[in-house]
């Protein structure tokens, strides 16, 4: 009877304890433990039985107090992203399942934890961006470029580049720094405000300040932390965002992120060296988010270890987690080659793509290709914050399409050859069409869409016909048989015609020759140290500052077909002694001769004819 009432008691303290079903009862007494007499009575076993039994169920609930147990990772639990509730799956997190807690109880001491990469998943990660071979040269590039404002006070709002190879990931950072620090001077004023909570439309005229000199490096930290955070959401479908950090042996890194400081990170990182995805799997930890306050918190947290040699690589590391390693690879053409490409190690234009658009694409044309027999070029599919320009449109290479030549706000990548630079403007009307700019981009919406040659600038005669129905173009006979005469159409020789042709047929002959006049600023921003003639910071003549270099150029768009045209025009029209214009009107009038450099050629691709003029060296795209 003792030994039943026993067990009873057992089963009952049992089911008080845990949610699980309790367990069998058992047949036989429990083996009693080493050091406990056995010859104490029924009545006095019972009792100390009890007690033991109570003492442990009030240590089991007090553990489990201080801590919850997180959910399973194989069941969903609703998560609040923004104001939408997503179902976060331990395989949707980041690749190879991590599991998520609801982010409004995740307390402080919760941001430092990281996860570790399975192996498959850093096998994975490690080739897809560097793939096999890779050269201890590029690893070293990679590895010691950190994410760091200049130094120098006219180039303050710029990052500065000592490695080849990462300027793709710095000047993608570096183009929504600026759209922070130019048109967003209230939110990095705050960085707990909610990143929607003040955003603008972009077609409202907004002229920023050009004193990058004054900003504080509060004001740079706010807005490179919020950029980060920006574009790791946009990488993330805008439901979550995955953080990468170090935790290496010895030098927790996780546990005193608070105390960091630039000179303590350079020491933890002496003797680091990421060779390979075993070495990338030993150092790597990721956290996940889906509330961008508590990304914010964590970058801020964070900004030495980006400021640390290690700054570019974290963060494209973080970037392709946010997107999702399977999802990456089904954006792009070819998933068999490295993101970051041999043998220079230079960034591809799927990273530069995935920065600026959250979609690790290879092409920047809008939408995709259709090859026909089911296969298709993937593009560029909506509107971006900050665009791209590049010299390899001007060399007929390539495409950009509208969603990256007109972005929401006026800054734009440079893309050459070998290396990425970023172009913006102070004034938002930049973007603003005139009635040429209004026409031409709706017949060029339309000759792209028939172009089937990959952004070559040519047309079959049966799309050139849809074209003209498209855009309400009615030509001459004659012009028509001219152009279709070769059997394609040249977008050159077309935009040609519809510049000679009246309006009453949908043309754009101009008899005032003033139609389509423009003229604004745009800044030029290359993060290399190079030397420097046009700043004021000069030991002498004989011996230049090596700095990033900031250009100022003056953009003018003439208003007819070519530049030699408008100049012969201007020089009329000076001669005359007209006096009824004056201010910016008079300085239209008046500009500097034409000056050349491989970003002209660029900037043409956006507002084509314009004419560049610049004081000092010419700017570099290289």
């Amino acid at each position: 009877m003792a030994d039943r009432e026993e067990e009873d008691l057992k089963m009952a303290m049992r089911m008080s304890m845990q949610n699980s079903p309790p367990e069998p009862k058992r047949s036989k007494p429990r083996d009693v433990p080493d050091g406990i007499p056995t010859d104490e009575s029924p009545e006095i076993k019972s009792r100390r039985i009890q007690r033991e039994l109570m003492a442990a169920a009030a240590e089991k609930r007090m553990l489990a107090f201080k801590k919850d147990s997180p959910p399973p990772a194989s069941s969903p639990v609703p998560v609040s992203a923004g104001s939408v509730m997503v179902p976060i799956m331990g395989s949707d997190s980041v690749p190879g399942s991590i599991s998520v807690k609801k982010e409004k109880e995740i307390s402080v001491g919760d941001l430092n934890l990281g996860k570790e990469l399975t192996e498959a998943e850093a096998n994975q990660l490690f080739s897809m961006v560097f793939g096999a071979g890779v050269s201890k040269g590029i690893l070293s590039q990679w590895s010691n470029q950190g994410i760091r404002f200049s130094p120098d006070p006219e180039t303050s709002m710029g990052l500065v580049q000592h490695e080849g190879g990462p300027c793709g990931v710095l000047a993608a950072i570096q183009a929504f720094v600026l759209k922070y620090l130019l048109f967003f001077p209230e939110e990095i004023g705050n960085a707990e405000q909610n990143l929607s909570a003040s955003r603008r439309l972009a077609n409202s005229q907004l002229v920023a300040s050009n004193d990058f000199s004054s900003l504080s490096e509060d004001e740079k930290s706010r807005a490179l932390i919020r950029s980060m955070c920006e574009i790791l959401f946009v990488c993330g479908s805008n439901k979550r965002a995955v953080i990468a950090t170090l935790s290496i042996v010895g030098h927790n890194i996780e546990e005193s992120e608070g105390n960091l400081t630039d000179e303590n990170m350079a020491k933890v990182l002496e003797d680091l060296s990421i060779e390979s995805a075993l070495d990338l799997r030993k150092v790597l930890r990721v956290n996940t988010y889906t509330l961008q306050a508590n990304a914010l918190q964590k970058l801020e947290a964070m900004v030495p270890v980006f400021r640390s040699r290690m700054g570019a690589l974290l963060f494209l590391l973080s970037a392709l987690l946010s997107r999702g390693l399977d999802s990456v690879q089904a954006d792009r053409d070819d998933p068999s080659l490295p993101l970051v490409t041999a043998p220079f190690g230079h960034a591809s234009q799927e990273i530069v793509n995935l920065l600026l658009c959250g979609q690790a694409v290879p092409n920047v044309f809008d939408g995709r290709m259709d090859l026909g027999g089911g296969m298709f070029l993937k593009g560029i599919s909506r509107t971006v914050e900050v665009g791209f320009l590049t010299l390899l449109e001007s060399l007929n290479f390539c495409k950009v399409g509208q969603n990256l030549k007109c972005p929401k706000w006026p800054i734009w990548v440079i893309g050459s050859e070998s290396h990425y630079t970023v172009v913006f403007a102070l004034d938002t009307s930049v973007q603003d069409e005139n009635e040429l700019e209004e026409r031409e981009s709706q017949i060029r919406k339309a000759f792209d869409a028939q172009d089937q040659s990959g952004g070559g600038g040519f047309i079959s005669v049966e799309g050139f016909h849809q074209v003209l129905r498209d855009t309400n173009t009615r030509l001459p006979p004659e012009k028509v048989d001219h152009l279709c005469s070769t059997g394609f159409i040249v977008w050159s020789e077309f935009w040609q015609v519809i510049l000679d042709l009246d309006k009453s047929m949908g043309g754009l002959k101009d008899s005032t020759g003033l139609m389509g006049k423009k003229v604004f600023e745009l800044y030029h921003f290359n993060g290399i140290a190079k030397s420097d003639l046009n700043g004021s910071q000069l030991i002498s003549r004989e011996t230049p500052v090596q700095r990033p270099r900031l250009t100022k150029l003056r953009v003018s768009v003439p208003p007819r077909w070519t530049p030699e045209e408008y100049m012969a025009d201007v020089a009329v029209s000076s001669s005359s002694g007209g006096n009824e214009s004056k201010g910016k009107e008079n300085e239209v009038t008046k500009p500097e001769p034409p000056q050349h450099a491989p970003l002209v050629d660029c900037i043409r691709t956006r507002w084509p004819r314009s004419v560049c003029n610049w004081a000092g060296d010419p700017p570099s795209i290289v």
